[in-house]
């Protein structure tokens, strides 16, 4: 395995000896050919010392420019695919964009007035190396899921590969996938674990289905497969998740509850299942590989690997070396006086283990009682006739709020026939069961699907 701790993602790849391949729907490409050749056309010269804005419309174009550009570029500003084009030039001013590399797919590059243009191709031709000088490049993500411009999260290359080891799942023969995209920071990290590791990595595509992108995995006999607990319920909806048997499944992203643990546990019964916490300007905090929803409260006011972590009022708060260094463009502080940064993730404590309650920012008001929609979807999913849950707020002339929730049943549940009424009054006898009365839906609604963002989690907008 690379040493992680050297100087640029291009100098990884440079100094490995194993074959890894990026693999997307339409090409495979061996990234340790850079070493003798470019994506970019031959002008990476023309991108020296420049702030780049990475605006590619596919993954492979995406990591080809990320390896060549790590070490060279002043900043890679990584533009997600979803990103609103109204945004486009206070980002660009934010990070002092004087440049843009993009592909063929994307139509951003004419959006912006930048004097220097490099189209990245899907693929490497040989090219003599340039003589460059070696910068510690910055790594600029954007955050998601806020309204408004997205913060401009600013990482080195050491923060972003500071949680992947020497030792790690990855070791020995691999084949990464991922069902993230990696212009997010999950993507991204399972990118870094790849290419760090010398290990092959099939990428995912927003518009492939979810049985042609399985067949995909079978075929390049994945070992390790990532993504968000809603990547992993959708994927366990197709037969064809029981042609892959991947030796290590990782969730990361959302509240990974003890219905889809198990879940995956039954699906998989050979393969080391974890979930990871992580945010982009926290970084990744920890896993946990004991099977089980939450964590040990063990990992709260303790070091870990250089982590630290403490809960100040419910909510959980991350100080390491694998956080963000500041918001680009911005005078907002990313971390407290005391360095912590505080995720917004509310944790409560039940006997020797923390759980995910939610967000702080989306908690219903129910006459003045609190109610997080996760801890309500974790106790709906535990149904054995559901496959997943989204609680939302509807308005009540009489609380304000009352809870809601849509429901997607297991395809082997049959709801017709008269037996829809009795199957919702299981569900909500169930959440009787569980939870306090405030907490349990005041109505249960059946859809076929519930609508998933770019980033791989739930719409809750």
């Amino acid at each position: 395995m690379a040493c992680v701790d050297a100087p640029s993602l291009r100098a990884s790849v440079g100094a490995l000896t194993t074959p890894g391949f990026l693999h997307d729907p339409a090409a495979s490409v061996r990234y340790t050919d850079l070493a003798n050749g470019t994506s970019l056309g031959g002008r990476l010269v023309e991108l020296a010392g420049r702030s780049v804005l990475l605006a590619t419309g596919g993954q492979l174009t995406s990591a080809l420019a990320l390896i060549e550009l790590d070490g060279v570029a002043r900043w890679i500003v990584i533009l997600p695919p979803d990103v609103e084009r109204a945004h486009l030039p206070a980002i660009a001013a934010a990070a002092g964009i004087d440049a843009i590399a993009t592909d063929a797919e994307s139509d951003i590059g004419a959006m912006l007035d930048v004097a220097v243009r490099v189209i990245v191709e899907p693929r490497i031709v040989t090219a003599q190396p340039d003589a460059l000088p070696a910068l510690a490049t910055e790594w600029v993500m954007l955050t998601s899921g806020t309204t408004g411009v997205p913060k401009l999260v600013v990482h080195s290359f050491t923060g972003l590969a500071a949680a992947i080891r020497a030792r790690s799942p990855a070791d020995g023969v691999a084949v990464w996938a991922t069902f993230y995209d990696i212009r997010r920071y999950g993507g991204l990290q399972m990118l870094l674990r790849a290419v760090l590791g010398g290990a092959s990595l099939v990428l995912s595509s927003a518009s492939e289905p979810v049985a042609a992108h399985l067949a995909r995995l079978k075929a390049h006999n994945i070992s390790h497969l990532a993504g968000t607990p809603t990547h992993w319920r959708h994927a366990l909806t197709s037969p064809a998740i029981h042609t892959i048997a991947p030796r290590y499944v990782r969730l990361s992203g959302e509240i990974a509850d003890q219905a889809i643990l198990d879940a995956l546990r039954a699906t998989f019964p050979q393969a080391a299942i974890g979930h990871a916490y992580a945010s982009t300007e926290a970084g990744v905090a920890f896993d946990v590989n004991d099977g089980r929803a939450g964590f040990p409260a063990t990992y709260v006011g303790a070091v870990r690997d250089g982590v630290e972590m403490k809960v100040v009022d419910g909510t959980m708060r991350i100080r390491s070396p694998r956080m963000a260094a500041r918001y680009a463009g911005s005078d907002h502080a990313l971390a407290g006086a005391d360095g912590f940064v505080d995720t917004g993730d509310i944790v409560e404590l039940r006997g020797d283990r923390y759980y995910f309650a939610g967000r702080h920012g989306g908690i219903i008001n129910i006459g003045g009682l609190k109610v997080h929609p996760e801890e309500v979807e974790a106790v709906i999913n535990r149904h054995p006739s559901v496959r997943m849950s989204l609680v939302r707020r509807r308005q009540s002339p009489v609380t304000g709020s009352v809870v809601v929730a849509d429901v997607v049943l297991k395809a082997d549940t049959h709801a017709g026939n008269g037996r829809e009424i009795a199957l919702k009054d299981d569900i909500l006898k169930f959440c009787h069961a569980e939870l306090p009365r405030h907490k349990v839906p005041a109505a249960i609604s059946f859809v076929a699907a519930l609508n998933v963002a770019a980033t791989g989690k739930l719409l809750r907008r």
